[in-house]
């Protein structure tokens, strides 16, 4: 076990790519109880959770990188792929999906290029996810882009909100 480890600290790691985990960790005093916390901000900072660092936290936690890693896929919060700069998920539950949630969602496959099995665009800039249920049923169908909920959404109110992101991103 190396000093690290046996102090309860993150052990130093050359590379860059592992100093914004390290805070993290350090910010929850590396508590395995607080492995959810950690994940989400792992998540946060890098849209999704790299299997190299879902390897690496367990270390410092003293948990094996396979409980990591049944935590990370338990939670559908989670994902390990990458995800685009927008999240939109597209609700489909039953008073979405009767008032034609499915027009939506091909509308938006078609307009970004991405389908169910390859869900983020090429440039990152777009998920496109469909849940269960978004709990805003009064304003079906329902959209919600990262935390912005849109209701009784088009196929073409949709496209207007991708459109205006697209715009938006150009400018910035």
């Amino acid at each position: 076990m190396d000093q690290g480890t046996m102090t309860g600290k993150a052990p130093a790691l050359e590379t860059q790519q592992f100093n914004t985990v390290c805070e993290i960790l350090r910010r929850n005093h590396n508590d395995p109880a607080r492995l959810i916390p950690i994940l989400q901000q792992v998540q946060k900072e890098y849209r999704y959770l790299p299997e190299e660092v879902l390897t690496f936290i367990a270390t410092p936690l003293r948990l094996r990188p396979a409980q990591v890693y049944v935590v990370a896929t338990f939670y559908s919060h989670f994902s390990l792929q990458p995800h685009g700069k927008y999240t939109i998920r597209l609700c489909d539950g039953t008073a979405c999906h009767v008032r034609r949630s499915t027009g939506i969602l091909n509308a938006l496959y078609e307009r970004l290029g991405v389908d169910e099995e390859r869900k983020t665009t090429s440039d990152q800039l777009f998920t496109v996810e469909t849940v269960s249920c978004l709990g805003a049923c009064g304003l079906a169908p329902v959209m919600l882009v990262n935390e912005k909920v849109y209701g009784q959404v088009t196929p073409e109110r949709a496209l207007e909100i991708i459109e205006e992101i697209i715009a938006k991103e150009t400018q910035a």
